[in-house]
C-alpha cells in the first residue's frame, strides 16, 4: 500500500497536525528542496575499498565536506544554493563521529564534528552567527516527539542570565540522504564564548594555578572515559565523575587530588548544613550556579539531572559553579524509560536519579532553600524566563518556526519504532498542561522566602577600570598592569568577608575580616608589584587572569551571591576610549550609574588622595547660585558639568560658570587641567 502523508495546512497557535493514513514511508522517500531553517549538506569520504560514502563511527572521526545553506536575511534557503557563495555560511572540511550514550540505540543518530582549514589544521569559525570555534554537534533530538525540549530548556536557561548551549535548527542532508530536523549547537569547552574558564596543563600543578580551571561531570561512564571518583547518593548507588578539563588522559594528580577535594568539602558542608560565609558551603560554591541549576532541572522535571549529564566548572582562583545545563531530552513530562518525569517530585530526591548528597543537602539547608524559593518566585513573575505566558510563547514560537521541517522528519522517520509521532499537536498541548501542573505543584512546596526576601548589600561600587592600558619601555606588558578601583559609597565601614568576583573572567574573592571605611578606595590589580611601581599606591590585592580588551562584565556580590555591583564595558563607542593608549575608565561619580557609558570619562593620571592639593583646582561656592568659579593653578583645558543620570549639560574651558539656567539640585563638576582631572559634587540652589 502506498504511504499517504496528509498535513491539515491550518495552524492553529502555531500547531501542526500530522495524520499518517495508510503504509509506511521508506527511508530516502523525502525529498528537501527548500527550507526556512539553513540547510546542512554532509558528505563523507569515500571508503577507499568500495569507493562508497564511508558509514560515520562512533570513534574516531572521520573526514567528510560540509556545506551550510543559510540566507541570513530570514528567507526560504534551497538546496540549489550549495554552489553559490553567496548564500553558503560554511564551505569546508569537518571531521565528524557519532556521540551520545543511550541516544546511539536510535535510528537517528546524532554527531560531533570539528572545522578544519584547508591545511588540515582545526579551525575556529562562526556558524549561524554563533561565536567563533571549531567543536560542534548535531543534536538529533533522540527520544523527544516534541523536537523543542532541549531547544526550549536552554534558551530559557539563557534568558535566566546563565550560560547554556546555543542553538539553531537546521535540516541534514547526509551522503544525498534526508536526516531530517537537528539543532545545531554548542560543545561544552573552555572558550571566554562558551565556559570561560582557564585552560589548566599538564604543569599547573601548584599554587593559585592548580586551582582552574576545571570542568567535571557526573555522567555514564559507558562512553569510555575513565571513572574519576565516586560521591555517595542516598538512592543507594553511586554518582560516578568524569573528567573533562583537564581530559582524563591528561589530568596530573596533583588536579585529581585538589578538584576531587572541592567536591567532598562541599559533601560535607551541605551534610553539615554549614552556611557560614567563611568556612561553609558559600565559600566553595557559586550559589546562584547552582540555584538556577536546579530550577530549570527541576522545573522541566529533567530525569537525568544531578546524576548524569550534569557539568560543573571551577576556574582559577574561584569558586565551584554547577552547569552548563545539559541534555533535556526526558524531560517536561516525557521518559521512554518510565515514568520519572512527573509533576509531583523534586527529582534530586525521588529516590532514582537523585545524583549526590550534597544536591538534597543544599535544599533542605534553611538559607539556601530560602534563596532557591526567592529565586523562583523572581523567575515566575510577569515578564520573567519562567512566567508561564513567557514558556508559553516559547513553545508556540518554536513550534510554528519548525513546523514544515516536523513534518518532513516525520515523513522521515515515520516507518521506525523510535519515529516521530504523527500526533504533534497532542504533544505540545500536553507539554503546556504539564507544564502548568508542574508550576502549580512547585509553589506549593517550596516553601517561603520572607527570610532572605530584603537583603542590604554594601554600597561598593566599581569606580575605575583599565583594561587594557597599553604597551611602554618602562611598563612593556600591558597585562600586567590592569587594575579595577573599589570604592565604598556607603556612609559605614563595609565588612569585605565573603565578596567576591561574580561574573567569569577573572577571579577574586576577597580575604575574611578586612574592613573597608566609608569613602575608602581600595585596588584590586593583575600585578602588585608593576601597579606600585607604576603609580605609586599599594594594591589591595591581585584577581586571577586577565580582562577582556573588548567588552567584558564585572560583578561584585557577596557570599552568597547577592549582587552588589556591576559593570559592563566596551572598547567600542559610546564608552570613552580606553583601549590600548595609556588611558583608563573612571567613573564620573559614584552617585551616577556606572552601567552607563556616559558616566565615565577616559583618563590617565591616577589620583592619590592629595590629588585636589597637588591640581591646585578649587571650585566655589558651594551650594552655587548663578555662577561657578573655577581656580586653577594650573593650565586649565576644560570644565564640564553633568547631571546625576549622567547627562553633559555644560563643557567649555573658562573659570567662570554660568549655572543660572539649571534646576535646583544636585550636579558634578568635573575639571582637568595640565595635572589632572578633579570630580567634585555640587548643589544648585
Amino acid at each position: 500500500m502506498k504511504a499517504t502523508l496528509l498535513f491539515t495546512g491550518t495552524l492553529r497557535k502555531g500547531f501542526i497536525a500530522v495524520a499518517l493514513l495508510a503504509g509506511a514511508l521508506s527511508y530516502g522517500q523525502v525529498e528537501l528542496t527548500e527550507s526556512n531553517l539553513p540547510i546542512f549538506i554532509i558528505n563523507t569520504e569515500l571508503d577507499p575499498e568500495t569507493g562508497e560514502p564511508m558509514e560515520i563511527p562512533d570513534d574516531p572521526k572521520i573526514w567528510a565536506d560540509l556545506k551550510i545553506i543559510w540566507h541570513e536575511d530570514g528567507s526560504t534557503n534551497y538546496v540549489s544554493d550549495q554552489d553559490n557563495p553567496e548564500f553558503l555560511n560554511y564551505n569546508g572540511q569537518i571531521k565528524i563521529e557519532l556521540r551520545g550514550s543511550s541516544s546511539q540505540s536510535v535510528q537517528k543518530k546524532q554527531y560531533g564534528w570539528t572545522t578544519y582549514d584547508d591545511e588540515g589544521e582545526k579551525q575556529n569559525v562562526s556558524l549561524l552567527g554563533m561565536p567563533e570555534e571549531n567543536d560542534w554537534i548535531l543534536n538529533a533530538l533522540a527520544f523527544d516527539n516534541s523536537l523543542i525540549r532541549d531547544y526550549l530548556c536552554y534558551n530559557l536557561t539563557r534568558q535566566m542570565g546563565q550560560y547554556a548551549t546555543r542553538t539553531q535548527y537546521c535540516e541534514v542532508i547526509l551522503n544525498g540522504d534526508y536526516r531530517g530536523l537537528f539543532i545545531l549547537q554548542e560543545k561544552i569547552k573552555d572558550d571566554s564564548e562558551r565556559v570561560n574558564i582557564e585552560e589548566i596543563t599538564d604543569e599547573d600543578n601548584e599554587g593559585m594555578n592548580l586551582t582552574g580551571g576545571y570542568i567535571t561531570k557526573a555522567d555514564k561512564t559507558t562512553g569510555g572515559d575513565p571513572l574519576a571518583w565516586q560521591m555517595e547518593s542516598y538512592q543507594g548507588w553511586p554518582t560516578d565523575y568524569i573528567h573533562e578539563l583537564p581530559k582524563p588522559e591528561d589530568v596530573t594528580e596533583a588536579q585529581q587530588e585538589y578538584i576531587h577535594e572541592v567536591f567532598t568539602d562541599l559533601e560535607a558542608a551541605a551534610g553539615e548544613a554549614n552556611d557560614d560565609i567563611e568556612y561553609g558551603y558559600p565559600s566553595i560554591i557559586d550559589v546562584p550556579t547552582f540555584i538556577d541549576f536546579m530550577i530549570i532541572n527541576e522545573f522541566s522535571s529533567n530525569v537525568d539531572a544531578y546524576q548524569i549529564s550534569t557539568f560543573f566548572h571551577k576556574d582559577r582562583g574561584g569558586k565551584l559553579r554547577a552547569g552548563p545545563v545539559w541534555d533535556f531530552n526526558l524531560s517536561l513530562g516525557l521518559d521512554v524509560f518510565g515514568d520519572r518525569s512527573k509533576t509531583d517530585v523534586w527529582q534530586f530526591s525521588n529516590g532514582d536519579n537523585e545524583g549526590s548528597k550534597f544536591w538534597t543537602d543544599l535544599f533542605n539547608e534553611e538559607t539556601y532553600k530560602c534563596y532557591f524559593a526567592r529565586r523562583w518566585n523572581e523567575l515566575t513573575q510577569e515578564g520573567q524566563p519562567l512566567h508561564y505566558e513567557n514558556v508559553e510563547a516559547l513553545i508556540d514560537e518554536t513550534a510554528t518556526l519548525i513546523h514544515d521541517a516536523a513534518v518532513r522528519n516525520g515523513e522521515r522517520w515515520a516507518d521506525v519504532e523510535d519515529g516521530f509521532d504523527p500526533d504533534y499537536e497532542a504533544h505540545i498541548t500536553a507539554m503546556k498542561t504539564w507544564v502548568q501542573e508542574r508550576m502549580a505543584w512547585i509553589n506549593t512546596n517550596i516553601g517561603a522566602f520572607d527570610a532572605c526576601s530584603d537583603v542590604t548589600v554594601p554600597q561598593l561600587v566599581i569606580s575605575k577600570i583599565d583594561y587594557n592600558p597599553g604597551e611602554s619601555e618602562e611598563f612593556p606588558e600591558a597585562d600586567d598592569q590592569e587594575f579595577i578601583e573599589i570604592t565604598n559609597a556607603g556612609a559605614g565601614s563595609v565588612d569585605l568577608t565573603g565578596i567576591y568576583i561574580s561574573a567569569l573572567g577573572i577571579s577574586y574573592q576577597f580575604p575574611a575580616d578586612n574592613e573597608l571605611e566609608a569613602g575608602q578606595k581600595i585596588y584590586i590589580v593583575s600585578n602588585a608589584e608593576v601597579f606600585e611601581a607604576k603609580h605609586g599606591i599599594e594594591p589591595f590585592g591581585e584577581f586571577v587572569r586577565n580582562m577582556s580588551n573588548k567588552n567584558q562584565v564585572l560583578a561584585l556580590s557577596d557570599a552568597m551571591g547577592n549582587l552588589i555591583d556591576s559593570v559592563e564595558y566596551f572598547d567600542s563607542a559610546p564608552w570613552p576610549e580606553a583601549d590600548g593608549n595609556g588611558n583608563y575608565l573612571r567613573l564620573i561619580s559614584t552617585d551616577l550609574d556606572n552601567s552607563l557609558p556616559e558616566s565615565w570619562f577616559a583618563s590617565n593620571t591616577l589620583s592619590s588622595p592629595s590629588f585636589e592639593q597637588e591640581a591646585g583646582v578649587v571650585i566655589y561656592p558651594n551650594p552655587v547660585g548663578s555662577v561657578l568659579n573655577i581656580n586653577s593653578e594650573n593650565i586649565l583645558k576644560s570644565v564640564e558639568v553633568y547631571d546625576l543620570y549622567g547627562k553633559l549639560l555644560i563643557s567649555n574651558a573658562t573659570e567662570q560658570i554660568d549655572v543660572r539656567e539649571l534646576a535646583t539640585g544636585i550636579y558634578i563638576v568635573k575639571v582637568t587641567n595640565e595635572k589632572g582631572t578633579l570630580i567634585q559634587k555640587i548643589i544648585k540652589q
